[in-house]
């Protein structure tokens, strides 16, 4: 049995699956690496096979794709990682001394972004905090597997789904901040500005508090 299982939700990903898969293989055989595609209409789900991860079909939206992945994880830690972030060379290490103690359930890292801006790193340290605002998927997600399906694993929503696991956990226990780095690639920003971008994706996020749908905010979001 695995120990660590790698998840990640992936829609037209053909640029960066087979980089992220292979990075994450590349951990070690102690991890396993599930891809959970949600309806790709390119190469991904090939990509994806030939880097060496194992590909589970699931209906489309983040949320969902997740849960799909887990159901088919063989590992007793998950990470849930997105297509265009790569952990840190030394995670299992790091993983294997954190999750020693019975007391850590879930857990998320700093986040940092793949280009040299201001604006963005100062975001990014922003995010090195737990609150409701400054937990994404983003930063990668590790959690018990236990925790999660006690949980209740994510909801099926498309966009928020991260924030609300987070928002679950934290009735039950602290979400630990890891010393370590992710790196998230800034191609959002990039392609639509970085300030621009970052006042859409606070404005999402304050509608999602206020109680607007999921579903609706993930409609625009597109």
């Amino acid at each position: 049995m695995k120990k660590y299982t790698i998840i990640i939700p992936t829609l037209n990903e053909e640029a960066i699956i087979a980089e992220a898969v292979e990075a994450a293989v590349g951990l070690g055989p102690q991890v396993e690496v599930i891809v959970a595609d949600g309806g790709s209409q390119d190469r991904t789900v090939a990509f994806a096979e030939a880097a060496g991860a194992t590909v589970v079909a699931a209906p489309r939206g983040r949320g969902p794709q997740c849960n799909a992945g887990a159901a088919a994880a063989h590992g007793a830690i998950l990470i849930f990682l997105h297509a265009d972030t790569r952990l840190p060379d030394d995670v299992i290490g790091l993983l294997e001394t954190w999750f020693s103690a019975p007391r850590v359930q879930i857990a998320k890292f700093r986040l940092s972004f793949d280009i040299d801006d201001l604006v963005l790193d100062l975001a990014a340290k922003c995010m090195w905090y737990d609150t409701r605002l400054t937990s994404y998927g983003d930063q990668g997600i590790v959690i018990r597997r236990t925790f999660f399906e006690a949980l209740g694993g994510f909801p099926a929503w498309p966009l928020f789904e991260d924030v609300r696991l987070f928002e679950r956990a934290r009735e039950r226990t602290s979400v630990v901040v890891l010393p370590a780095r992710v790196v998230t690639s800034a191609r959002r920003f990039q392609a639509n500005g970085a300030i621009p971008q970052l006042v859409r994706d606070l404005g999402l996020w304050i509608e999602y508090v206020a109680g607007v749908s999921p579903f609706e905010i993930a409609a625009r979001y597109k």
